[in-house]
């Protein structure tokens, strides 16, 4: 009976056996680790082949490493802090593998060294061949241990420099094969909101987190930006283009392909070849601090009217298809223009006017007529906010748009009206798997605040990466434990806050997402006990209400000191003291209940007392021009509010 009434931490298996790996569990009579079952590892992206065999590897104190010529250093840097961090301590440096292993090697290099392909040979194993794909093979033999880390290019081969981070967490690194690649050739997010932009310290730790979950793409197009958007004709200021330049050089780091967006729409002249010049010149400026990459968003723009009297003149009357004409043609040439300055970069990216839905229209038609078929198109599926999205949606899009769309999923955003006093921290779910057949890839919209954004967005990167091995809950959970350094307690703790913001709205009045599901289930059977009139069914759940009081109420203080990057606590404050006060009007309520289950007279007061701690609670406002919309704070809105406005008329008391 306990278990009807589990707190929301509870429910998660006390944070940290959540991420025991279910699957195979193989007793090994060699595993240097005496004794212990090798199980499985748990990876975020899901790799798409993962396999374990006999024994297992202890990394110890000391590992001799072995780079294959050519290999990218600020990657082996990387590996070098993943080792010392896993408590290496003396790390040594060889050109080539021993006959006989006698101790620890990492070997680190690409398909192009032969290095790599011959330990990939000892191992039986060939290297993956896709774009940024990568192979991880382990084994341990005889007295010694031998851990291959190979890409297909240099971008594979940081990506499984991620996975051995994970890897080199775990207590041993079984002898496995990874056989991994991305689904989806483009995967991040698309800073696209309007509001509070991010800082240039925001946008460099959004960088390092991307390439954590192995997306490649960041799109800068911050609305608020005016050289991007109003005043799109004027250079940058020379200190602005300086640390733009930092965050091109975070994002080569990290392996991010970094995409300048350009929104001149509420003003452009289509078919002025000066325009079409001033937009080349702006693209210079940014090529100059090595950005290759770009983007021309026409989203939310008026289109049936002209901006000049020349593109009357060379489109005709104003209408949705002359803009769709109009658009292609000068998209055209901006691509050609590209093409003529650096062969190399990837295609334009576009924005169009019409951006959600697949419904046919004489826009979509003369811009799949005129466009560039290179030219890659973004498109939100089936409304600005799709409550779901099928394969069947996304085919329609490419029928629409004549070619595979980029998907702008505008989750966790939260610059509409709908959203005030929220932050969205449900799991990223409601895709359909299959999706990466039909879309040329995915990228995120997130919210005005970059740290809380983090657990949706690892599950739209999890999802592009392999979306058919993709789990929601179970990245929902990774995502908490990344935010609390792998402690449980706050990992628990974190899980219990995203469940207070689980609602995610929809421009309509129905949410795609319900609220507080965990914490519903807890206080829905609580409810169904009382009701059921059994005086020891009653106390038991009575107690466990108790006890998930007190841990709900305790949740922000460990969040508060537990978390790895501060600004998520910063970004979460009014949300923190608004849960914590209403975790003490939950207190007072379960000792209400409490009271009224024995009779006692104090169940008045109690109850009187959590109302009062209820009002103070809802009237916390949110961070006054954190996000578009201000309001107040939404915690677990329609479920705890409602059960403690209800707990004083569920059993009669004096």
């Amino acid at each position: 009976m306990n278990k009807l009434f589990t707190c929301a931490t509870a429910l998660v298996l006390s944070a940290g056996t959540i991420f025991a790996q279910p699957g195979h569990l193989l007793q090994q009579t060699d595993n240097p680790v005496s004794g212990s079952v090798v199980t499985l590892p748990m990876i975020f992206p899901a790799p798409q082949l993962i396999d374990i065999s006999t024994g297992a590897i202890v990394l110890g104190k000391s590992v001799t490493l072995v780079v294959a010529p050519g290999t990218d250093a600020e990657t082996v840097a990387q590996l070098r802090i993943i080792l010392t961090k896993a408590g290496v301590i003396n790390i040594t440096t060889a050109q080539h593998l021993p006959s006989i292993l006698d101790g620890t090697y990492v070997v680190i290099g690409t398909g192009k060294a032969g290095l790599i392909n011959e330990a990939l040979k000892q191992s039986g194993t060939a290297i993956d061949t896709h774009t940024e794909g990568y192979t991880i093979v382990s084994i341990a033999r005889g007295g010694g241990a031998q851990i291959t880390l190979a890409g297909h290019d240099a971008d594979g081969l940081f990506h499984a420099v991620q996975t051995f981070r994970q890897l080199a967490q775990r207590p041993y690194i079984p002898s496995l094969v990874i056989q991994d690649y991305p689904a989806m050739p483009i995967r991040g997010t698309i800073e696209g909101f309007y509001g509070a932009p991010w800082s240039m310290e925001n946008r460099t730790k959004h960088l390092d987190f991307l390439a954590t979950v192995k997306a490649n793409t960041y799109v800068y197009s911050p609305k608020d930006d005016p050289y991007a958007r109003d005043r799109w004709r004027e250079d940058y200021p020379k200190a602005t283009l300086a640390e733009l330049g930092k965050l091109v050089a975070t994002a080569q780091r990290d392996h991010i392909n970094f995409v300048y967006a350009i929104s001149p729409g509420p003003t452009i002249c289509f078919s002025d070849p000066a325009d079409l010049k001033q937009i080349e010149h702006k693209f210079d400026a940014l090529r100059s601090i090595g950005v290759h990459n770009f983007y021309v968003a026409l989203d939310d723009i008026e289109y049936t009217k002209w901006n000049c009297d020349l593109d009357k003149k060379t489109f005709g009357p104003p209408s949705a298809e002359a803009a769709g004409t109009a658009q292609a043609k000068f998209l055209n040439a901006v691509q050609a223009s590209l093409n003529a300055h650096d062969p190399d970069a990837r295609p334009l990216i576009m924005v169009p006017t019409e951006y959600y839905d697949a419904k046919e229209s004489p826009y979509k038609a003369a811009l799949r007529k005129n466009l560039d078929p290179k030219i890659v198109v973004q498109w939100t599926g089936t409304d600005v906010v799709p409550p779901a999205i099928a394969i069947t949606n996304a085919q329609a899009a490419t029928k629409a748009f004549g070619r595979k769309t980029l998907l702008w999923d505008n989750y966790p955003v939260n610059d509409y009206a709908q959203t005030a006093g929220r932050l969205l921290l449900a799991p990223y779910t409601r895709r359909e798997a299959g999706l990466a057949a039909e879309l040329s890839g995915i990228l995120s919209n997130p919210m005005n605040q970059e740290a809380a954004s983090r657990p949706a967005v690892t599950g739209v990167a999890a999802f592009g990466w392999n979306d058919k091995a993709y789990d929601a809950n179970l990245t929902w959970h990774f995502a908490a434990r990344e935010l609390a350094g792998g402690d449980e307690l706050t990992t628990a703790a974190l899980l219990t806050f995203f469940d207070t913001q689980h609602m995610a709205p929809t421009f309509g009045s129905q949410p795609w997402q319900e609220q507080a599901p965990i914490l519903k289930a807890t206080l829905d059977g609580v409810r169904e006990a009382v009701a059921g009139g059994d005086d020891v069914t009653r106390h038991l759940a009575i107690a466990s209400l108790i006890k998930c009081a007190n841990e709900f109420s305790s949740a922000p203080d460990i969040i508060r000191s537990g978390t790895v990057d501060a600004a998520f606590a910063q970004e979460s404050r009014p949300w923190l003291d608004a849960m914590q006060l209403w975790g003490r009007a939950l207190e007072l309520t379960a000792a209400g209940l409490d009271a009224a289950s024995r009779n006692s007279t104090a169940a008045g007061r109690y109850f009187a007392s959590a109302k009062k701690m209820a009002a103070e609670a809802a009237a916390i406002q949110s961070i006054t021009g954190a996000t578009r919309f201000n309001g107040p704070i939404k915690i677990a809105d329609g479920v705890l509010d409602s059960f403690v406005a209800d707990a004083p008329k569920l059993i009669d008391f004096k």
